[in-house]
């Protein structure tokens, strides 16, 4: 694999097509709601619950069953076996069963002849429901104690003597909203009876063994009973992870009592009301640092509001946890996690998993101490960073080490070398310093820092800022035994091979770069390459396509089934040839000896005919990771992925709206297997970050209603947000652990880039009130949050806003215009 000719002929590295680009561009390239229709195929539509928390005493369906078409309404009386979904928190009914929790909770389903029948029917379906107190906010489910899971907290050293010995204290809060998935193919299933009780399911998933799992528990079989197909997603972003589960059982089930196929898409609407998002999270931090700016010592609270079910809260919020350090060193450190029970939607994974909710409290704890001590951000991020640098532990001021002095004598205090993180786990590889420095100059920050200034100074009305912010992101499950693949190598008698993997193609190029893996290892062209569908009849038991970690595990397991195929070909040529197995080597769809050139082809013909096994399966499950969920210690990652981002944004002091004007980023990939898939993750990755915390604002009304649950009302970055100048580069070093190809994971990890965006605003504000105090921006930074900062508790300045707004406007309007402008920014 490592042998110059095979380098030099690498499909690896080179950036490649998208293995469906073509087909898609053509609309050749299917979706589940594609996928040809059996006869005697029936569609189901969702009934809602109106109410965020009540009794569910019955259900009035006759108006629906009345409609001419309409078969059938199915509650979860008809559920074959267990009411209760095979999730691992078990506290989350198939159908609601006594109890509503949130508005657009599924009570059921109706099941019509046709897709918009069934919707118009599932809205005649009358509840009759008592309402019951509900839970909204978190600040009523802290005082209540409502939790999905119990808090966690987590600690090193004394964070409170560390507070109290700090030179300086700063105290905040702030809070961070959730995010929906907007994929661009929204939830949807197929179930399709088959002979003797056996299923298959077409599902729009990320993971087709949870929802094999739970289809074959909803319906009372054992797994082997169920075959889940899905040969690619339309965008899933972690919201159908576990998500997806939910839509195929209830088109199972529905399928099971009418005996026929049964379709399940959610309009867009519906997908909104039902569906998860990103986890919003609160937070209050105490911190102590010194005259640099190094942090001396920490105390924070998050809570994750995780809306009626456990779902995936439980390690979303134990990843936050992981990644409040981000980059930093945090010697005296307390973390507490709060995981809230709400009357909303049950909010699953979403990209960065808890860690973009992790980093982005310390990022903006950092920029406030900038500020505070009157310091470049930057350079204040810099002296926190994770270093070699041997400190000293004074148990008389915990929160203050100093530099170790070699010495020979006995000592109170302890050397901590800076370079472990506050689970246990020692950073490696960590190329920051280098990397924040070549960004630096590569993005002009210093310059652009005094051109900001001069702007500010000489413009009354907008003000710009600049941020630089690092990220340092974990690759792995968490859970040690998700981290493992399988992966079947098939090769034809013409040459050609086909790979199946348990890997989910969702628009991020994981086919594609298999394929490239797998034409490496058998030294032959791409385009012999074709890797199938997922398929659980293939592949068992295969881990979801998530945490950034579907090349690691897939693309290795691919390798090893590719390598024991050519293995095979050169031990069987070594004999032909009268060589070692050693001396044969594969390039350029060549098998070369010291004594022949033979085609690949060629070889597996006479392979073939001497009864040589051209097939094989592989293995791999990720090295070096273990991890104790009780005392979340150990190491959870097998390595970080690192990169930084130059931000610079302006933002309007009389409407409050805001517009990227600059975004410079580097960011490690290891050796990129494919460059142009790779940079492609790296700009949709960050833009959607971006989304996340300026204009993606999910709104929940006083009776729990989402009301932005449309395109209509909830905003995604369009192409007019994307800054001109958008320029990526990667970092060039390969992974310093042994990963396929030297690569590194590229999926989740720039999204927390774009927080960067988030503290240039903060860094515009704090420049536009001249008191260098960013007016507790919230995230998203919509134009109102954006207002609420610059303005509140800033007295004059609010005159100053109103009286600017107002002077344009007609006499008649301004006192109207004022009076709402101090109710709804200044409330």
């Amino acid at each position: 694999m490592n042998n110059p000719e095979i380098i030099k002929a690498s499909v690896c590295g080179s950036s490649v097509h998208h293995e469906s680009a073509r087909a898609q561009v053509a609309g050749a390239a299917p979706y589940v709601d594609d996928i040809p229709e059996v006869r005697g195929t029936l569609h189901a539509a969702p009934i809602l619950s109106p109410v965020a928390h009540g009794r569910l005493k019955g259900l009035d369906s006759a108006a629906a069953l009345a409609l001419p078409g309409v078969r059938a309404v199915i509650l979860a009386s008809d559920v074959p076996g267990d009411p209760m979904l095979a999730a691992f928190a078990g506290d989350e009914p198939v159908f609601a069963i006594d109890t509503v929790q949130h508005v657009g909770q599924v009570i059921g389903l109706v099941v019509a002849d046709n897709v918009m029948l069934a919707r118009r029917a599932a809205r005649l379906v009358k509840a009759d429901i008592e309402a019951l107190p509900a839970v909204l906010n978190v600040q009523d489910a802290l005082a209540a104690q409502s939790y999905v899971l119990p808090p966690v907290c987590v600690r090193r050293g004394d964070a409170a003597a560390a507070l109290a010995s700090a030179p300086h204290r700063l105290s905040g809060s702030l809070e961070v909203g959730g995010q929906e998935h907007f994929y661009l193919e929204g939830q949807v299933a197929y179930a399709l009876p088959q002979e003797q009780n056996q299923w298959l399911i077409y599902s729009s998933t990320q993971h087709p063994g949870e929802v094999q799992h739970w289809v074959a528990h909803a319906l009372s079989l054992d797994n082997h009973a169920v075959r889940v197909e899905c040969r690619r997603l339309g965008g899933g972003f972690g919201g159908k992870e576990t998500q997806a589960g939910h839509l195929a059982v209830w088109a199972a089930v529905a399928a099971a009592k009418l005996k026929r196929p049964v379709k399940l898409r959610l309009d867009r609407d519906d997908d909104f009301m039902i569906t998860g998002k990103r986890h919003p999270f609160s937070y209050q931090y105490s911190v102590g640092f010194d005259d640099s700016g190094r942090l001396c010592g920490l105390q924070l609270t998050m809570a994750a509001h995780c809306g009626f079910s456990a779902d995936l809260s439980g390690p979303v919020a134990d990843r936050a946890v992981f990644h409040a350090d981000n980059a930093y060193f945090l010697q005296d450190v307390e973390i507490t996690s709060y995981r809230c029970k709400l009357n909303t939607q049950s909010h699953t994974a979403f990209r960065g998993f808890g860690g973009p909710q992790g980093m982005i409290v310390t990022e903006a704890i950092l920029g406030d101490i900038a500020r505070h001590l009157q310091q470049d951000p930057l350079a204040v991020r810099r002296r926190n960073l994770y270093s070699d640098e041997i400190c000293l532990a004074d148990p008389s001021r915990p929160g203050e080490p100093k530099p170790a002095q070699p010495t020979n004598a006995a000592s109170a205090t302890q050397p901590i070398r800076r370079d472990t993180t506050h689970y246990g786990m020692k950073v490696e590889g960590n190329m920051l310093p280098e990397l924040l420095s070549k960004l630096e100059l590569s993005a002009q920050y210093q310059q652009r820092l005094g051109a900001i200034f001069a702007w500010n100074q000489e413009h009354s009305t907008v003000k710009r800022g600049i941020a630089i912010t690092p990220v340092k992101f974990g690759i792995s499950f968490t859970a040690t035994l998700f981290n493992q693949a399988g992966a079947l190598v098939h090769v034809y008698l013409d040459g050609s091979v086909q790979v199946n993997h348990g890997g989910i193609e969702m628009g991020q190029g994981l086919n594609t770069k298999v394929a490239q893996i797998v034409a490496d290892e058998l030294g032959i062209p791409l385009h012999r390459v074709l890797a199938t569908a997922s398929d659980t009849s293939k592949i068992p038991n295969a881990s979801a396509t998530a945490a950034s970690a579907g090349t690691d595990l897939n693309g290795r397991a691919a390798q090893f089934a590719a390598a024991h195929v050519r293995d095979n070909l050169a031990a069987f040529v070594g004999g032909l040839d009268g060589v070692g197995a050693g001396a044969v080597r594969f390039a350029a769809g060549k098998v070369v000896t010291p004594k022949s050139t033979r085609t690949f082809d060629e070889v597996v013909s006479l392979a073939y005919a001497n009864r040589i096994q051209l097939w094989s399966d592989g293995f791999y499950r990720t090295p070096k990771i273990h991890y104790d969920k009780t005392t979340l210690t150990g190491r959870p990652f097998f390595y970080f992925a690192y990169g930084a981002a130059c931000t610079e944004v302006a933002i309007d002091t009389l409407t409050g709206e805001n517009k990227l004007l600059r975004v410079d980023i580097l960011h490690d990939v290891g050796r990129s297997i494919n460059p142009g898939l790779d940079i492609g993750q790296i700009e949709g990755a960050f833009v959607q970050g971006m989304g996340w915390l300026t204009t993606e604002q999910l709104v929940w009304n006083e009776r729990g209603l989402l009301s932005t649950h449309a395109p209509s009302t909830y905003k995604i970055p369009t192409a007019g947000d994307v800054p001109a100048h958008f320029k990526v580069d990667l970092w060039d070093a390969p992974n310093t652990e042994d990963n396929v190809f030297g690569s590194k994971a590229v999926g989740e990890p720039p999204f927390m880039l774009a927080i960067s965006v988030f503290e240039a605003l903060r860094d515009a504000v704090a420049q536009a009130r001249g008191d260098g105090q960013t007016g507790e921006l919230s995230a998203p930074a919509t134009p109102e949050s954006v207002l609420r900062a610059l303005y509140k508790r800033h007295a004059l300045l609010q005159t100053a806003c109103v009286a600017s707004y107002t002077a344009r406007l007609a006499p008649s309007l301004a006192l109207a215009i004022t009076t709402s402008l101090v109710q709804v920014i200044f409330a």
